[in-house]
């Protein structure tokens, strides 16, 4: 026979298990922390990718020479749209463009049919563009490149671009050309532009911050 003073522990220690467990679940619930939190997770590496993406438009999207890439498309541009959606991020782009490219990084997309920059914020890859503070290194409508535009033709770039809560920061090759704060988007897919001439893909990875 259990001794009622042996019942009483083990019940006092039951109890203080459903306590720990409860308080557990609560501070987890309350930091809203995702499985992915922190960790990089890679969308494009090299050739695989395009499975991670919607296709939008009319673009030869193909993967190719250690890349995802695309050379010619229909009269408007296309995109390559990510199929989770994202809120506070940092996201590496290992990009190369052609001279004449007109290309860009869409980010927190609020309508992942019809993307455009005032829909999503475009950090721009445009070497051409008619007004260079808002060509490549800048946040199309949002914030211009200090002059000098620094020029991405012909070679490979990293864009690493950072977004926390209405804090936007954009780094490319090194050089910070976007500091700002702007609240109109909060969450959604990327996206990943061809317009004209040729753009390839090489890595792009992100994480949850």
């Amino acid at each position: 026979m259990v001794s009622s003073a042996h019942w009483g522990m083990n019940m006092r220690m039951l109890v203080l298990k459903w306590i720990a467990v409860a308080i557990l679940t609560a501070s987890l619930g309350g930091c809203a922390i995702g499985p992915d939190q922190g960790v990089w997770t890679v969308l494009v590496d090299g050739i695989r990718g395009l499975d991670n993406f919607d296709r939008v438009g009319t673009a030869d999207w193909v993967a190719s020479d250690d890349a995802i890439q695309a050379t010619q498309g229909g009269k408007t541009a296309a995109y390559l749209v990510s199929k989770q959606s994202y809120g506070d991020f940092t996201i590496r782009v290992e990009f190369w463009a052609s001279a004449d490219a007109n290309s860009g990084v869409f980010l927190r997309c609020q309508d992942r049919s019809r993307i455009t920059s005032d829909s999503c914020y475009e950090a721009n890859i445009f070497d051409q563009a008619k007004d260079p503070a808002y060509g490549t290194g800048a946040m199309v409508k949002v914030a211009p490149v200090e002059l000098p535009m620094p020029v991405a033709g012909d070679k490979w770039n990293t864009y690493e671009i950072t977004l926390r809560g209405s804090h936007l920061v954009v780094v490319l090759n090194g050089r910070k050309t976007v500091d700002v704060f702007n609240s109109k988007l909060s969450s959604g897919p990327i996206a990943l532009q061809w317009s004209r001439g040729t753009i390839r893909f090489r890595k792009v990875e992100i994480k949850n911050i």
